[in-house]
């Protein structure tokens, strides 16, 4: 008969947080105080390069020079374009025995205006809008908007928007038709309710003067008197709309936080300070806060540009080392939300290997859509040296995968890690309402992605 103690030794028992370590409740709750700060300050990936750089500056880094010398407990930092930041610790180990290495993204899906964005109809001027990444387009109607972005004139200047932030200022809104006459609305496919072009942004009401276009006139006055842009310069803007509304704590217990953008922010902020605490490592230690993951990591601040490649290999000639070798002995967590179990969906989710809230971090072995198709794919060695790691330091962890197999999927990053030849698994934390333009996380997991970083890094 076999007794109940060899029993819990053969079976796998998923447990919250909480149970296995009630005593972190108020630390988590303490830490989610800063993230929520840093979620607020950070809904663009140029503030978040910004707010990072600042904590970075403040926690003895410094900008990144291939001619200088560089030797263990050094802290540097290099920013590209304003949108992406690579951040690393340099470590006491030769550089041969690999870089330990955690990636996350900071863009979130959003609706950028387009180019030649502002326009009057039936006196009511707006913003024509191209969203940008996975969103399901029905939920941004109806919903405070806040505008965001970088403007350059045609005379020169910078100019740095954030409207719809602070309180005072005014909001922008996207309308919905009324319930009453919307017969053929209902008839549609959710899909198809809204279109991508039917999400225009309202921005103003009042004439100045008269004249067809006597609406669109009075917003241009407001945005030259207030900023000194012209039509011409909104041609080369790059501005976008997202939700205005700050990050809150969830449910009477306040175990839960509702924000924009959580997808990646929420394991951005954990690996950065994992970084930040990290005093001098055995192996040189990278963070890497990237742009455009949500569009497939193209363009020159994503990770398919050669900015990542050309950071590490420059790390290992500064010390000496053959980058081949270097890469191929080092490791890299894809710091990226998992889509954590809803019960209220249960069809589209497989439970047993889903990740749920308040269970810790989120282990992805593989993501990518039905027959693994645009994942990685850890290896079962990668996976065994996270799984020893993290026992070593108590950190409460779960595997899980994007739903059902046939339901559809999902990508990260892992696979433009994959093709530097360094060994990569997704971990990170699991979120509800995932690509919403407000996302769910719970305070423990969030902690727990910080503690996990920090294990990763310590080895």
């Amino acid at each position: 008969m076999m007794t109940e103690e060899q029993a819990k030794a053969l079976l796998l028992k998923q447990e919250s947080v909480y149970t296995r370590a009630p005593e972190l409740r108020e630390a988590a709750f303490a830490y989610c105080e800063g993230y929520k700060t840093f979620l607020n300050a950070s809904k663009t990936e140029r503030e978040a390069v910004v707010w990072a750089v600042r904590q970075a500056e403040e926690n003895g880094f410094v900008p990144y020079d291939p001619a200088e010398s560089y030797r263990p407990g050094d802290r540097v930092y290099q920013i590209n374009r304003g949108k992406s930041v690579t951040l690393a610790v340099i470590g006491t180990d030769a550089p041969e025995t690999g870089f330990s290495i955690v990636v996350s993204h900071i863009d979130s899906p959003r609706l950028d205006l387009k180019q030649r964005p502002l326009y009057e109809s039936a006196g009511i001027s707006y913003f024509k809008t191209h969203y940008y990444g996975g969103i399901k387009k029905y939920q941004w109607t109806a919903l405070p908007l806040a505008i965001h972005g970088t403007v350059l004139t045609e005379s020169g200047r910078r100019v740095d928007v954030r409207i719809g932030e602070e309180e005072g200022d005014p909001v922008f809104f996207i309308s919905d038709l009324m319930p009453h006459i919307a017969k053929d609305q209902y008839d549609k496919k959710l899909g198809d309710a809204i279109s991508g072009e039917g999400l225009n942004i309202i921005n103003g009401s009042l004439p100045l003067g008269e004249g067809n276009d006597a609406v669109k006139l009075g917003v241009l006055a407001l945005l030259h008197e207030k900023y000194g842009i012209a039509e011409a310069d909104l041609r080369t803007a790059e501005l976008s709309a997202v939700p205005a509304q700050k990050a809150v704590d969830v449910g009477f217990d306040a175990s839960m936080i509702a924000a924009y953008g959580q997808d990646d922010r929420v394991c951005a902020y954990p690996s950065l300070t994992a970084l930040l605490e990290l005093q001098t490592p055995a192996r040189t230690c990278v963070v890497v806060l990237v742009d455009k993951e949500e569009i497939g990591s193209e363009g020159v601040t994503g990770l398919r540009s050669a900015a990542l490649k050309h950071f590490l290999i420059s790390l290992c000639e500064n010390r000496g080392a053959d980058y081949k070798v270097v890469f191929a002995a080092s490791d890299c967590l894809s710091a990226d939300v998992g889509g954590a179990y809803d019960p209220c969906y249960a069809d589209a989710y497989e439970a047993v290997n889903s990740s749920y809230m308040n269970h810790g971090v989120a282990v992805m072995k593989y993501t990518g859509a039905r027959g693994k198709s645009g994942s990685s794919d850890a290896s079962a060695e990668l996976l065994a040296k996270l799984a020893s790691i993290f026992k070593k330091h108590g950190i409460v962890w779960q595997t899980g995968e994007y739903g059902k197999v046939d339901q559809g999927g999902a990508g990260t990053v892992a696979t433009e890690i994959a093709m530097l030849n360094i060994s990569v698994v997704d971990t990170g934390v699991p979120i509800l309402s995932m690509h919403s333009p407000v996302e769910l996380a719970a305070k423990a997991d969030i902690y727990m992605m910080h503690r996990a970083v920090k294990a990763y890094f310590a080895g």
